[in-house]
């Protein structure tokens, strides 16, 4: 076998094709066997547009006399499939430059290799956005079930360490006739009501620094003083509390259904933690949350109702009505007092 022969051989073999042309008429002199197999076999005085009539030659010339070289592509169908040829035009390198050498190399694998990764990137892309806005909605999702520094730890540890709180205060509310409500309203309705209502109270309660922890149907109940502790925490559920009767009576003014609602403070230790393995809640319990709930069966529609021990945290702020003593399950005589804003205080609820 001859020397060209194998270097013919060895061209195909990597898939170059090669064909030199004249530079001043472009016939061609010589093309080896990878490139007929392309783009045919060139007959006696075919020039190079005739076979690569997709080429823009214009440009071709402009490219050789500015730089002696031109690089570009051009698909070749080939029975039922295209491929994709990676062409270089270049001035030979001989002392008379009378003529050209072009290269073609087949790409077509390379294109496909790279239109699938471009695919795969913009699936990962895809399913990293489509990750993060899980993520987020998860994040939210557990924030609505327990405050941010208890859903911290639980991201990072993957459990949440029982934490005892030894003074903390508590808000626990409670409609009146919901459930006669609830039995005489479409659901729709009586979600929306309560969707609505206990919105405002989130932001009460925030504006306030009390963490609403859990509403169980009508009921809603929020702490102050955990997870972050506070020294102003009686303070804290007062101010929740009249600020709500404040909106519900506001808001009886405006719409079709009015609500009126009984509320119990509680004072004292409670314990927060995340209950459950597989279904996540963050709840508290302890004393102030039973005193709270106690509390609150003792309030009229509308009356907040507080124990005696919170007196002179709330003296200066709050108008406070003697209750007298009363037997409290659990927690027994008791002396409780009914909670009013103060002469400045009611100026500022009727703010919302």
């Amino acid at each position: 076998m001859s020397i060209t022969a194998i270097n013919q051989q060895l061209l195909r073999a990597i898939g170059v094709g090669i064909a030199i042309v004249r530079e001043k008429n472009l016939r061609f002199l010589f093309c080896n066997e990878a490139f007929t197999d392309w783009f045919g076999t060139p007959e006696r005085g075919t020039t190079l547009p005739d076979v690569l009539n997709d080429i823009d030659m214009d440009a071709v010339h402009a490219a050789l006399e500015q730089d002696g070289r031109y690089t570009g592509e051009l698909a070749v169908k080939i029975k039922r499939r295209t491929l994709v040829i990676a062409l270089t035009i270049s001035r030979a390198a001989a002392e008379a430059h009378d003529f050209y050498v072009v290269e073609c190399q087949n790409i077509t694998r390379i294109r496909e290799l790279e239109s699938m990764i471009d695919s795969y990137s913009a699936m990962v892309e895809r399913n990293t956005r489509e990750l993060e806005r899980e993520k987020e909605r998860v994040e939210r999702l557990l924030l609505n079930l327990m405050p941010r520094s208890v859903y911290e730890e639980f991201k990072t540890f993957g459990v949440v360490t029982p934490q005892l709180y030894d003074s903390v205060s508590v808000v626990m509310l409670d409609f009146v006739e919901f459930t006669r409500f609830a039995a005489e309203h479409d659901p729709t309705v009586t979600l929306g009501e309560l969707n609505d209502i206990f919105t405002a109270f989130d932001r009460i309660a925030e504006q306030f620094g009390c963490e609403r922890i859990k509403t169980i149907g009508d009921a809603y109940l929020a702490v102050a003083g955990m997870p972050e502790p506070s020294p102003d925490h009686m303070r804290a559920v007062a101010n929740c509390a009249v600020r709500f009767i404040r909106y519900l009576e506001r808001r009886n003014q405006s719409h079709q259904y009015k609500w009126e609602a009984r509320i119990g403070l509680g004072t004292g230790s409670a314990v927060g933690s995340v209950v459950g393995i597989q279904k996540y809640v963050y709840d508290v319990f302890g004393s102030a949350v039973n005193l709270a709930a106690r509390l609150q069966e003792f309030a009229n529609p509308m009356c907040v109702v507080a124990p005696d021990s919170m007196k002179e945290f709330l003296v200066e702020e709050f108008q406070l009505a003697d209750l007298g003593k009363q037997d409290i399950r659990s927690f027994g005589e008791m002396r409780l007092m009914k909670v009013s804003p103060g002469i400045e205080l009611a100026r500022k609820a009727s703010q919302f």
